[in-house]
């Protein structure tokens, strides 16, 4: 049975680095969008009320843009409208070090994080088929046996422990 050339779904991202948050704030903006479609991501962070939104927001319409922007270049046929959140990632930037004055003249240091944001969106709808014309999913609903996996083996039961017999020469001396 021979498949057809499997059309990958194109990915389309946009990068904002060096901002000026930590990356754990930027991930908890990110983790809203994962997944979601493009028009519910953009509707979901114009409502948040975290300070990174605006900055998750224009890296989204970005990945949009250059999505579309691609599309036009390469003779894609990509539709805006089916596009959804693939990643959304914030990594670790550069720290910066600074100094903060301490009692007695001393000094503490303190370091300001900042992050790198990552957006990647993708074309729902992207599915494999063979020569047939039937895709796999519908193959196993029909009831077509699936890919055969190891069975698991239950694990070994632990012999119990044996108690010790009580010492019937001690009980006889009393």
């Amino acid at each position: 049975m021979a498949k057809t050339a499997v059309q990958q779904p194109r990915e389309f991202r946009a990068e904002a680095k060096f901002q000026r948050t930590s990356p754990q704030k930027a991930r908890l903006v990110l983790e809203l969008i994962k997944g979601l479609r493009v028009e519910a991501a953009i509707n979901a962070i114009h409502f948040s009320s975290k300070r990174m939104a605006p900055v998750i927001e224009k890296v989204l319409r970005s990945a949009i843009q250059n999505a579309s922007y691609v599309s036009d270049e390469q003779g894609l046929d990509v539709d805006i409208d089916n596009l959804y959140v693939r990643t959304a990632i914030a990594n670790e930037g550069p720290r910066m070090k600074r100094i903060r004055p301490a009692p007695m003249g001393r000094a503490f240091r303190y370091q300001r994080r900042l992050c790198h944001i990552i957006v990647t969106v993708a074309e729902k709808g992207a599915v494999a088929a063979d020569t047939t014309g039937t895709t796999e999913t519908a193959k196993a609903a029909k009831g077509a046996p699936a890919k055969k996996t190891a069975a698991k083996k239950a694990p070994a039961k632990k012999a119990a422990a044996k108690k010790a017999a009580p010492k019937k020469a001690a009980a006889a001396k009393a």
